[in-house]
């Protein structure tokens, strides 16, 4: 596997400031780690968005500051909505002595020949799988093949999927990635996507009951649980 560097700087701009780093095609940055210091870092846009290309959010990147070179995953990257330009990169620094979990994207290629031959529909599960494993033996994807898609009905689990023997899948084995479904008659769509709004509409009428009647323990309310990763704060 190539080794993917990237050149960073330690960085003293922050906040609204960081707007004329973006203008100069620099990107604002910050490396960070559990028992480790985070670091504000800035790099060059172009070469930041080469290696994102090359590694995604699950490979091995090196982010070289001065003399050091820190091994680190891309956690997270910010976009703009409007330019799809990146905004602001996390870089997650690992040890290469620990193993790590990461969600690595599925890629589907070729063609099944369900759906050219019997108007077969496919079916997408699964568009991630989590593995587990040491930060340099994480792939980039993992490439399905959808030509063993012959029939109607026919599919592909999550136990089909041939992987690194270093790497623990955290999926169920038995778990559907991907099928071919039978082709449906308008009718059909047409009953389904109604039976799909009524259940929406449910839904809505017990939350605004929920709301109006029922307040949480203590008059709070829950907030999804913060990644664990990101046990340090991020400036």
């Amino acid at each position: 596997m190539q080794k993917i560097e990237i050149q960073a700087q330690p960085r003293t701009v922050i906040g609204r400031a960081t707007k004329q780093l973006r203008k100069q095609e620099i990107l604002p940055a910050v490396l960070y780690g559990n028992n480790f210091k985070s670091l504000n870092l800035q790099v060059p846009t172009k070469q930041f968005q080469k290696a994102y290309v090359m590694a995604g959010e699950s490979t091995l990147v090196y982010v070289k500051v001065g003399d050091e070179s820190y091994p680190a995953i891309i956690q997270d990257v910010a976009i703009n909505p409007a330019s799809n330009a990146p905004l602001h990169v996390d870089f997650y620094k690992v040890r290469l002595d620990e193993k790590i979990k990461a969600k690595i994207p599925l890629v589907f290629a070729g063609d099944a020949p369900a759906v050219k031959s019997f108007q077969g529909i496919l079916v997408k599960n699964i568009h991630e799988l989590e593995v587990e494993g040491f930060p340099q033996d994480l792939p980039h994807e993992f490439t399905i093949d959808l030509s063993i898609l012959d029939v109607i009905g026919k599919q592909i689990m999550v136990k089909d999927i041939v992987i690194d023997s270093k790497l623990k899948l955290m999926a169920q084995p038995d778990e559907i990635v991907i099928l071919v479904q039978a082709p449906i008659s308008e009718e059909e769509l047409k009953k389904q996507l109604e039976t799909a709004t009524a259940g929406t509409e449910d839904v809505e009428v017990i939350a605004k009951e929920k709301k109006e009647g029922e307040e949480g323990e203590a008059g709070e309310t829950a907030t999804p649980a913060t990644a664990g990763a990101k046990k340090e704060e991020k400036k």
